[in-house]
């Protein structure tokens, strides 16, 4: 059997791992309903404006290609 590798404190690299991991996790500044509200909103109404630009794009070019091969 492979034996468990211990750190200076005394408990299993597994352990301090999981116990760095946690506190790690209560650093974490979570938003707010609000927030993330907002942020959820900003983000749907840029991709809806991008997608009508790539597709308004795609339209020209090919409106475009089409008048150039006839």
């Amino acid at each position: 059997m492979e034996e468990v590798k211990k750190t200076a404190g005394g408990e299993s690299k597994a352990a301090s791992f999981w116990k760095g991991v946690k506190a790690e996790f209560s650093k974490i500044i979570w938003p707010t309903k609000e927030t993330l509200t907002k942020q959820s909103i900003a983000v749907v109404t840029i991709t809806v404006i991008t997608a009508a630009l790539i597709a308004l794009i795609d339209r020209g070019l090919q409106y475009g290609i089409n008048f150039v091969i006839r």
